[in-house]
């Protein structure tokens, strides 16, 4: 192996698909440094970065339920209605029959998981396209929120309002920082240091070649640096304001999900299923229950998502929700999905969330209308979209690819259509 490809392996995980999220990552890091620039470092203050995370923590909930059904071959094109249409029953249900609002949150997700389950019904067993299910749930859910709240606001009790727009309570002794939030920090530092020795180990266990040490304190500097940065940024805002509770519900449910489609049997059986459904099934992954878990878990999330921004609002509106399927896809195709489905990553997709949220606020800081904002949104996504098409038509997985390409091992030898079948039933039996 050349010292360029060892550096690869090294730095990418030896993946184009590590290497496009890698780049995905750079993306952002560019973007923040010239908002950061433009706005005379307005961008990366406490009281900016806290917004940020109130402001658009419910668009990468959805994003991750969308990562999966996108993954799985599917779209969901209802988020936003059935986001709007929990976000009405709910705020109903404690105003009118003073249902408590621990009891709300309850019903607001039963009240997604019937939805998902519906639609979900539909797509698998029936064998409706998604795209036709979900575009008549957008309607039906659209319709269902103006005639229950009869298009009027509807207001939302205080504690309700905690999972929208509270913060980590000031604890402990007055050090000038959120105590809580600093806490964290040190968690998540240990986590990752715990993580890169771990994973050294089980290299060391499997006989492997261990991952220079160089490159291990390289990776420790860069993530440790960034938790540290923020964690202080979070910690130290305005007094009454720290790390938002919707942002802690984002990141249980990315290491959450990040581990099940990772680490489970029921994670890699959806990307069989995107990869070659025909194959996957072959080699017994149950294609139904697969395409019926994805609908479901992401109607779920945008019934979640819908509370988060009802309880953020104080109240739910008849406008709540519009356009939200298309951040969150928009979202999914730029942090590295691939249209045809089957490639895709939880971290990823949060890290095209994060383009798309500091590409938005940093626009809205320079005073940028809301008109050039979709505008200048909407090319993004195309863009994000046009590039993948083309690079797998090209073969490659992403432009890093391609940019790495002279660094890669020689390509192999072409093999026939029958061997290539068979190539892609074995990769989806290994994946089941």
């Amino acid at each position: 192996m050349s010292r360029y490809q060892d550096l690869k392996k090294n730095l990418f995980g030896g993946t184009a698909s590590n290497a496009r999220q890698f780049g995905m990552i750079f993306t952002l890091v560019a973007i923040i440094l010239l908002f950061q620039v433009l706005t005379d470092g307005l961008t990366l203050t406490s009281g900016n970065l806290i917004a940020v995370v109130s402001q658009y923590s419910y668009i990468l909930i959805l994003a991750i339920g969308m990562l999966m059904v996108i993954v799985a071959g599917h779209i969901d094109l209802s988020v936003g209605s059935v986001a709007a249409f929990t976000g009405i029953v709910v705020a109903k249900a404690m105003q009118e029959h003073d249902l408590p609002w621990q009891a709300a949150i309850v019903l607001g997700l039963l009240v997604g998981a019937a939805i998902g389950a519906w639609q979900g019904f539909w797509v698998a067993y029936v064998g409706v396209p998604a795209f036709i299910v979900t575009l008549g749930g957008m309607l039906l859910f659209r319709g269902g929120n103006q005639f229950i709240g009869n298009a009027d606001t509807v207001p939302v009790p205080e504690g309700f309002r905690t999972i929208g727009a509270g913060f980590l309570p000031e604890v402990g002794p007055n050090t000038g920082y959120n105590n809580l939030t600093l806490l964290l920090g040190l968690a998540a530092c240990t986590a990752v240091v715990w993580r890169e020795w771990r994973a050294r180990q089980i290299r060391q266990e499997m006989g492997a070649e261990p991952t220079p040490v160089w490159v291990s304190g390289v990776r420790l500097a860069v993530m440790v640096g960034v938790i540290v940065f923020a964690t202080l940024r979070f910690a130290g805002g305005r007094v009454g304001t720290s790390l938002p509770v919707s942002g802690i519900i984002l990141a249980v449910l990315v290491i959450a999900y990040s581990f099940y489609t990772r680490n489970t049997a029921g994670g890699r059986h959806i990307y069989a299923v995107g990869g070659n459904a025909r194959a996957a099934e072959l080699s017994g992954v149950k294609l139904q229950r697969v395409n019926f878990f994805v609908m479901m878990n992401m109607s779920v999330l945008a019934a979640l998502a819908g509370m988060i921004f009802v309880a953020r609002s104080a109240a739910s509106g008849p406008q709540d929700g519009l356009s939200w399927e298309l951040d969150a896809i928009a979202a999914v195709f730029i942090g590295g999905a691939a249209v045809s489905g089957g490639l895709g990553t939880i971290s990823g997709s949060i890290v095209g969330g994060l383009v798309m949220a500091l590409l938005n606020n940093g626009l809205q800081l320079e005073g940028v209308g809301s008109d050039m904002v979709q505008i200048i949104k909407g090319l993004v996504l195309l863009l994000a979209a046009a590039l993948d098409v083309y690079n797998n038509s090209q073969g490659r997985f992403s432009v890093i690819g391609s940019i790495m390409r002279p660094f890669r091992r020689e390509e192999p030898a072409p093999v026939t259509a029958g061997a290539d079948s068979s190539r892609e039933t074995d990769k989806a039996s290994a994946a089941g």
